[in-house]
């Protein structure tokens, strides 16, 4: 009888959706196929786990494949984190693979036994230009600008935590200096077009309400936002379902409504008055400053360069973000098709400051997916100095690229502001497992630079690495990129220092350069 009464419930249940099928006028699937066309639209719901899980191979999924995030999972959580049998990747034929080419003999190279595996800067950020607060970062690996408000308190607190453990910075991200960023780690304050922490009632900067943020926390270093990778000259986006009353207070914007920041700043309007604006926060702060940019047009970088070559100002630091970079929120435009690719974007950058001789008078930093060991060592050959890793950090702490950031859905809790889904985030546990991380891409980077024969990977240079070129031809990342002698090396005096630093023994001799 019971299940008679189950079945017959089922059925009555089913009738009613088939009418509603048949009457609505929405979806016309549904009204051709009623009931059955709901399948269609389960299986689109699932289909990206479906593809996570059951059909792609362990290197096709994007934006990070099942053999990166394994690699990620596993040196976040001290687990075994090498692969057996051999390569899934088809060496030969892999069209801008990434070959590092190791050496037979080596000089002096650092103790990889030392658990926190110590890498710092091969420069000191600000020194160049005698900064008040000018230092030689501990960590060049680093976590890069994820706003409170793309991401959950909880989430914030437990890669400040991490940072804190590791010895390293994390950059608070345009959505100002909240409570969770005062966790112990060193910060980097990030300025934004909507000047969030630092701005007047009508949105302008203030410069007061800025000394007053980095007197009261431990900031290091002040980055300003021209633009990201993920969603260049388009401004930040907070989709309104995150603005708690919480992110309304710190930020100073209505609750629950979209948060639009600006796409471009109001209190500079070209690269002249950049400058001016660089060294007025460097001089009422003391603290390094530079800024961070995607790479579309070059006439900017032409300018930025060509003023900073006279010596009388200049950013610190050049934050460079590729195209492949992640975001909370953006337009698929945006995020598929506007601004270069990291390597090909900061080339070109590099490469305007190289023509003029001044690499080694400032910092460069990488970002976008550039927390794996193999994109980390192309970004030092090419010339980066530091990198900063954000989505890489997110997957550490228990990411799982469920690709729902916009949504306000993260069923980790890490990129929600749901108090029910936040809950699941443990701080505590998760500083833990992002600290191991960054302790870990530091110590595979090492080793990679000691298998080309070198102490730091700073030291990598662009004929260390070639890059697949169709079937059975490679090029070096200098031929690649249009590199010319000396071009992604440090000076002889840089190289020098950081070797010493690193290693008991006498110093390599370093290659002339021009």
């Amino acid at each position: 009888m019971r299940a008679r009464n189950i079945g017959a419930a089922a059925a009555t249940a089913l009738a009613l959706v088939a009418a509603r099928d048949l009457v609505q006028k929405k979806h016309a699937l549904l009204r051709n196929f009623p009931v059955i066309g709901h399948a269609r639209y389960l299986l689109e719901t699932i289909g990206p786990e479906l593809r996570q899980y059951v059909v792609t191979s362990n290197e096709e999924e994007r934006p990070f494949s099942r053999d990166q995030r394994t690699w990620i999972y596993a040196s976040a959580k001290e687990e075994n984190n090498y692969f057996g049998f051999g390569t899934d990747v088809d060496v030969e034929h892999v069209q801008g693979h990434a070959y590092i080419k190791q050496r037979t003999f080596a000089d002096a190279l650092p103790d990889l036994h030392d658990p926190q595996s110590p890498l710092p800067s091969a420069k000191v950020l600000g020194g160049p230009r005698g900064r008040a607060g000018a230092f030689r970062p501990a960590s060049v690996v680093n976590i890069s600008a994820m706003s409170f408000g793309s991401l959950s308190g909880a989430a914030v607190t437990a890669l400040n935590k991490g940072a804190a453990l590791a010895g390293a910075m994390q950059n608070t991200g345009e959505g100002g200096l909240s409570p969770y960023h005062r966790n112990g780690g060193d910060l980097v304050l990030q300025i934004g077009t909507s000047y969030f922490g630092c701005r007047n009632e009508d949105g302008t900067f203030n410069l007061d309400k800025l000394k007053d943020v980095v007197a009261g926390a431990p900031v290091r270093a002040i980055e300003i936002k021209l633009s990201q990778g993920a969603k260049p000259g388009l401004g930040g986006m907070l989709p309104g379902a995150k603005v708690t009353p919480e992110i309304a207070r710190i930020r100073g914007i209505p609750v629950g409504e979209d948060c639009a920041s600006p796409s471009r700043h109001t209190a500079f309007h070209d690269v002249d008055s950049m400058l001016d604006f660089v060294e007025l926060l460097a001089a009422e702060t003391g603290l390094p400053v530079g800024i961070k940019s995607a790479v579309g047009e070059m006439e900017f970088w032409q300018e930025l360069a060509t003023l900073m070559a006279r010596g009388d100002r200049g950013v610190d630091f050049v934050t460079v973000d590729g195209g492949e970079g992640g975001t909370g929120a953006a337009p698929l435009i945006f995020s598929d098709s506007v601004s270069l690719p990291f390597r090909m974007g900061f080339s070109r950058v590099y490469g305007m400051f190289a023509e003029r001789g001044l690499t080694d008078d400032l910092t460069f930093i990488g970002s976008g997916k550039l927390g794996l060991p193999e994109n980390a060592a192309v970004a030092f050959a090419l010339g980066v100095d530091m990198i900063n890793v954000a989505r890489e950090a997110m997957l550490s702490i228990g990411c799982i690229q469920a690709q729902k950031c916009h949504t306000d859905k993260c069923p980790t809790g890490i990129a929600t502001q749901n108090p029910w889904l936040v809950r699941g985030v443990d701080a505590p546990s998760k500083a833990t497992r992002a600290a191991v991380y960054l302790r870990t891409l530091r110590k595979e980077l090492l080793k990679v630079s000691g298998a080309v024969g070198v102490a730091h990977p700073a030291l990598i240079t662009t004929t260390d690495i070639e890059i697949m070129n169709g079937d059975y031809d490679a090029r070096t990342l200098a031929s690649v990129y249009g590199y010319k002698d000396g071009w992604g090396e440090l000076g002889p005096e840089l190289a020098r220092e950081i070797t010493a630093l690193l290693t008991t023994g006498p110093a390599p001799l370093q290659k002339p350069t021009d």
